[in-house]
């Protein structure tokens, strides 16, 4: 059996950049098993698979260890290759998940919008020995949707976080976001989740889910730009809709191939 690949770097338009995220397009669906043999294979952050359905595509994600909910970056890059290498037509693609419910890219120019749920974060106690793992810069705030939610100072703070991932890897949950106001841009952010096989994810758009309505509240405006200040660095055009969020990226294909199996 062979299996077509595609690997594409979202949330950017220079090669090398963004986050990297491989795409399966399929006719059906494999076994599990193998979906995340081929992730952990990979060794990217997220692994994409669809199946054309009725309405568009369904549309899994998986990291190095397992499946994940709600992935934005392999959506993203997952519209760019049925767009550019597949040939679809129209401007719209709808993606039905099986933890996420229905998602949408357009595409505009250059440009591909997601339009995902909002999880605004929820404020918190300081979680027993997160801030020792993050390096022990003193945060200003904690919060939590799925993930942990941490929120300093300044821009530089963020940059100078240097984590611990073993002990992060012990937190109960997914990954941690750290972010704050940015100099050039509404804010910034960085992701991290080593439990999940992700050190750092590059650039991370489930993570911008719960810190567009944060920032959108705090700074008191729905329309916000956002840099992702990995290594990689990324940059998002976001917008709060209620109980959505657009967030809008570009992408560049980087490989094309085959598995066999």
């Amino acid at each position: 059996m062979t299996i077509p690949i595609y690997q594409a770097d979202a949330f950017t338009d220079q090669l090398f950049g963004g986050n990297p995220a491989a795409i399966c397009p399929l006719t059906e669906w494999l076994p599990e098993a193998v979906m995340q043999k081929i992730a952990a294979e990979n060794n990217l952050a997220e692994t994409a698979f669809f199946v054309k359905s009725q309405t568009g595509y369904l549309l899994r994600w998986f990291t190095p260890e397992y499946e994940i909910d709600l992935c934005g970056h392999a959506t993203l890059a997952s519209a760019h290759i049925l767009f550019t290498e597949l040939g679809y037509v129209g401007d719209m693609i709808h993606f039905e998940t099986m933890k996420s419910g229905a998602l949408t890219v357009t595409r505009n120019g250059d440009k591909y919008t997601l339009d995902f749920p909002s999880r605004p974060p929820i404020p918190i106690e300081e979680p027993n020995g997160l801030v020792q793992a993050l390096g022990g810069i003193a945060p200003i705030g904690f919060f939590r949707s799925r993930d942990f939610f941490v929120v300093y100072e300044s821009e530089d703070n963020i940059s100078e976080i240097n984590p611990d991932f073993f002990a992060l890897s012990k937190m109960d949950t997914v990954g941690v976001i750290v972010t704050a106001r940015g100099k050039d841009v509404d804010f910034v952010s960085r992701f991290f989740a080593p439990g999940a096989g992700i050190p750092e994810d590059p650039v991370t758009g489930s993570a911008h889910c719960n810190l567009i309505p944060y920032w959108a509240k705090v700074l008191g405006k729905d329309q916000l730009h956002a840099y992702q200040i990995s290594a990689r660095k990324g940059e998002l055009w976001c917008e709060l809709q209620g109980d959505r969020v657009l967030m809008s990226g570009k992408a560049i294909t980087y490989l094309k191939g085959e598995i066999f199996i």
